[in-house]
């Protein structure tokens, strides 16, 4: 059977140079199996499958994979999963306002001319990391621990532990390995770049999945989210800002963190590069 398909671009003001998502649309008909099977087939860090909401309030259902695993929530493939709704006729229940329940709930996002916007859901795991697993962080990301000012759990769905370094180019200069440590992992990184500087916050995010190696996302809207929230109640930031996300992959990902009635807002602009249907 032919579905309708969009891979959208997310989190660049740059064609192509964002975090790519899969998306395809009324997938009800499709089992488990096949949604597992096509996510890996696209070698994306995430791929969505769009079906008719179960929650009342909400304007249609996503469920969300990480290769073959299943997440409650993420950024990039929420912004890329509400653009390609918009693209293909979707019209939001409520004006400016898009609703989309997922594992993790219902989590609203803004319409604001191109830019779109997730309300930052709260965190499932937070608190500092044990001194063996920061140890194994340390290694894994090849880090001077001198050079590392904090560690915390930073689980909005996906897993992250985050890893706050003393600058954006110590983040840069990363090139971690996690052969000696197989299993799963979700590391994010962060530094702030010089004060006066365009984007405030440097990010990267590597996951593993299953005996893969550690893997680089492009540009990780949960992970911005979840390291937003960290940052504003430790006092390191203050709402609005821009981090960066993909520098060291050649993408220039944009991240536009913002605060309204005590809500964090994660934003970023998301473009349809392909569209068309998929055979499954």
């Amino acid at each position: 059977m032919t579905y309708r398909f969009s891979q959208v671009d997310v989190f660049s003001s740059d064609p192509c140079l964002g975090n790519p998502v899969a998306v395809i649309l009324d997938a009800q008909e499709l089992d488990d199996a096949t949604l597992r099977r096509f996510s890996v087939w696209t070698n994306l860090s995430e791929c969505t499958f769009v079906l008719p909401p179960t929650i009342s309030g909400a304007d249609y259902r996503v469920r969300i994979f990480s290769m073959n695993l299943e997440l409650p929530f993420a950024g990039h493939p929420t912004l890329g999963t509400a653009r390609a709704w918009l693209d293909a006729g979707g019209v939001p229940a409520n004006d400016g306002m898009i609703i989309q329940e997922c594992e993790a709930g219902l989590v609203p996002i803004r319409i604001e001319g191109d830019l779109l916007s997730f309300a930052a859901p709260p965190l499932q795991r937070s608190g500092p990391v044990d001194p063996q697993l920061a140890d194994e962080l340390l290694d894994i990301l090849g880090a001077d621990p001198a050079r590392v000012l904090d560690m915390q759990w930073l689980d909005n769905g996906p897993g992250w532990v985050g890893v706050l370094m003393d600058s954006a180019q110590s983040v840069l200069d990363l090139w971690p390995d996690a052969s000696n440590y197989p299993g799963r992992w979700d590391i994010g990184v962060i530094g702030a770049h010089p004060e006066g500087s365009e984007k405030a916050f440097e990010v990267r995010g590597f996951f593993t999945e299953g005996t893969e190696p550690l893997r680089e996302d492009p540009v990780t809207g949960s992970l911005n989210a979840s390291a937003a929230q960290w940052l504003i109640a430790t006092g390191r930031a203050t709402a609005p800002y821009i981090a960066g996300q993909g520098s060291a992959m050649g993408r220039n990902g944009e991240i536009f963190i913002s605060a309204q009635d005590e809500q964090l807002w994660v934003g970023g602009r998301a473009e349809v590069i392909l569209s068309g249907t998929a055979n499954l």
